[in-house]
């Protein structure tokens, strides 16, 4: 049985909210929903940082507009921020704490009263998410956790509201291709981004460029691998050109969150 109703009744509480969105189907979700029950109150906020995808912003982007959904941009700087740069295994937890206050701030001058959210599921939960903790330090609310919306009722919910973001592959920050201790700037998040870009004009979608110093490390699933291995000269080629120079690719293929098997070791 859907949770959808439920989920809707949970807005009828809120004057409005302003929900924290990313493009992802979590997000979407909760800020189609917000927009069902409170109309103009639902208000959406991107940070179009250098960590997000420009193609992950255009989707989120289209996605409002397409739903005449009320969507502020703003920029936040977590670039200058040392405790974020230096790449720790807490880095989202620095992250969002920049997104948080700057929505706090925002909604304090603009929409008193509102109320801010994110699209935490209840899987999340159980995951590493320092992201978890500066949501917790700002009174964020996440309608899908609380109400224990999981991820395959989240992907059900976007499928039955017919949101195009539903079949949309997981798209973590730029920055989580990065290892942990390895600084983060401008300059290896646009490499990754124009690496895994070269790899979607190749038909490649849901991919992964790890940045590992000079040597950028590739992953597709599985049951592309022998596609991926047909057009690699030419792949390695393109992505050589962007500064690295040694391109390889991951046999074990498209694993999400593998970085932080080191936490676990």
């Amino acid at each position: 049985m859907s949770k959808l109703p439920l989920l809707i009744n949970w807005f009828k509480a809120h004057k409005g909210t302003v929900t924290a969105f990313s493009g992802g189907v979590d997000s979407s979700l909760v800020l189609y929903v917000s927009k069902l029950a409170l109309g103009d109150q639902a208000i959406g906020l991107i940070s179009n940082s250098e960590s997000l995808k420009t193609k992950d912003f255009e989707i989120a982007v289209n996605f409002c507009k397409k739903h005449d959904i009320n969507l502020k941009v703003i920029k936040t700087d977590e670039l200058n921020d040392p405790n974020y740069t230096a790449n720790p295994a807490n880095r989202c937890f620095f992250c969002k704490t920049h997104l948080y206050e700057a929505m706090i701030d925002i909604i304090k001058d603009e929409y008193p009263e509102y109320t801010i959210l994110n699209g935490t599921n209840q899987d999340d939960l159980g995951d590493y998410r320092p992201g978890l903790e500066a949501a917790k330090n700002n009174a964020i609310r996440s309608p899908l956790a609380e109400l224990g919306i999981t991820k395959k009722e989240v992907i059900d919910m976007a499928s039955e509201l017919r949101l195009e973001t539903a079949a949309k592959p997981p798209s973590p920050c730029l920055s989580s291709r990065i290892p942990y201790g390895t600084a983060v700037n401008k300059i290896r998040l646009k490499q990754i981004e124009e690496a895994e870009y070269i790899l979607n004009q190749f038909g490649f979608e849901n991919v992964r460029v790890r940045y590992l110093g000079e040597e950028a490390s590739i992953e597709v699933p599985v049951s592309e691998m022998e596609l991926l291995e047909h057009q690699f000269d030419a792949i390695s080629k393109d992505i050589k050109a962007l500064g690295f120079s040694k391109v390889n690719i991951d046999k074990e293929g498209f694993v999400s969150g593998k970085l932080n098997r080191v936490l676990n070791g």
